[in-house]
C-alpha cells in the first residue's frame, strides 16, 4: 500500500502562485499521479494528472495556470499553481493508482487566495 502526504498549501494573494508537493511511500515510476481538489461545499473535482509516461493532463479551468510534475526518484509529484484566483481555493488532495485508478489518496492541504 502507498501513503501519499501534500504539503506546500497556505495563503496566497490572487495572481500569486504556490507549489504543492506530494511524497509518496512506495515507489511512484507505475503509478498515475493525480491533483483533486474540493472546494468549501462542493464536491472534488480533478485538477490534473500525469502518466507513467510522464504525459500530462489538465481541467479546463486550470490549463495554462498549473503544472503538474513528478520525481520518480524523490517519490514526489508536484503541483506548480500560478495566477492563482479566488476560486482556485479549495482543499488539495493528491492520489495515485495504476491506470489512473485512483486507489491511493493523501490527507489533503488548504489552499487560501483572497484579494
Amino acid at each position: 500500500e502507498v501513503q501519499l502526504v501534500e504539503s506546500g498549501g497556505g495563503s496566497v494573494q490572487t495572481g500569486g502562485s504556490l507549489r504543492l508537493s506530494c511524497v509518496a511511500s512506495g515507489s511512484t515510476w507505475r503509478y498515475c499521479m493525480g491533483w483533486f481538489r474540493q472546494a468549501p461545499g462542493k464536491e472534488r473535482e480533478w485538477v490534473a494528472r500525469i502518466d507513467t509516461i510522464g504525459l500530462t493532463y489538465y481541467e479546463d479551468s486550470v490549463e495554462g495556470r498549473f503544472t503538474i510534475s513528478k520525481d520518480n526518484s524523490k517519490k514526489t509529484s508536484y503541483l506548480q499553481m500560478s495566477s492563482l484566483k479566488h476560486e482556485d481555493t479549495a482543499t488539495y488532495y493528491c492520489a495515485a493508482g495504476v491506470g489512473c485508478a485512483w486507489d491511493y489518496w493523501g490527507q489533503g492541504t488548504q489552499v487560501v487566495v483572497s484579494s
